[in-house]
This record gives C-alpha cells, structure tokens and sequence, in this order.
C-alpha cells in the first residue's frame, strides 16, 4: 500500500451533490504542502498554483482540473477526523518505513495555529504535527 491508497481509506462525509474536490486529493496536498512549508489555508492554495503541473503529475490528474480553494481547505481541514487519517497514516508508515533500533532519531512536534479548543481547561484538544528524522 503506498501513501496515497492509505488517504483513499478516509471517508467522506460529505454530501454528494456538493463535492466539487476528491478528499483524498485535498488530503494529499494537505501533507504535500504542509512538508514544503505551505501552513494554513491560502498558503496550500497557493501551493497548488506554484506547483500545478508536478502535482497534476505525480498524482495523475486531468490537465484541466482545477485545484481546492482556500475556503475547500479550511473546510475539510475543519471536518476532517483526523484520528482515522492519523491511524491509516501509521499503519502506512509502519509497512513502508521499518525502523531499526540502532537508528538515531530526531523528532519535533508542533500545534497547528488556530486549532486550539477548550484553551482554558486542563485538557486542550488541538491538532499537531510531529516530524520524525532518521539517520
């Protein structure tokens, strides 16, 4: 399974009759643009336009497609479970990058602005990202 058949596995939620955007495309140029430094909702529009022709082909898509605006993105970003992403992610990531225990590893964790809710209680839900590097 590669990453992209891993994001297919997300369900969609949303009404059919509005769907203008397949979400596993979103999903994944949510990821792709987040690892390039595209953070937060214009910025991955504006990812889409900068990188138009090696996304159309890296994931085989139309010529004339026409790529999530700013406001497809805050609203899946917004809808999303990201708890069935994150376990579809890791079952990918456990299959493709097997890990060696003599391996050094340095990892980072980051909260995604804006995401914080409930930011006066002892507990905080909020979505994060944690970069992983192996030697």
């Amino acid at each position: 399974m590669n990453l992209i058949e891993a994001i297919q596995g997300v369900p969609d939620y949303r009404h059919a009759r509005g769907i203008r955007h397949r979400l596993w495309i979103i999903l994944t140029i949510v990821l792709l643009g987040s690892c390039t430094g595209y953070w937060g909702y214009k910025p991955l529009a504006e990812f889409t336009k900068n990188h138009r022709l090696s996304l159309i082909k890296l994931l085989d898509l139309s010529p004339d497609i026409q790529f999530p605006s700013a406001s497809t993105f805050r609203n899946i970003m917004m809808s999303i479970d990201f708890q069935i992403l994150a376990e579809l992610f890791n079952v990918w990531a456990e299959k493709s990058l097997p890990i060696n225990f003599k391996e050094l590893f340095a990892i980072d964790g980051k909260c995604i602005k804006s995401t914080v809710t409930g930011g006066n209680q002892s507990y905080q839900n909020f979505v994060s990202i944690v970069s992983v590097f192996s030697l």
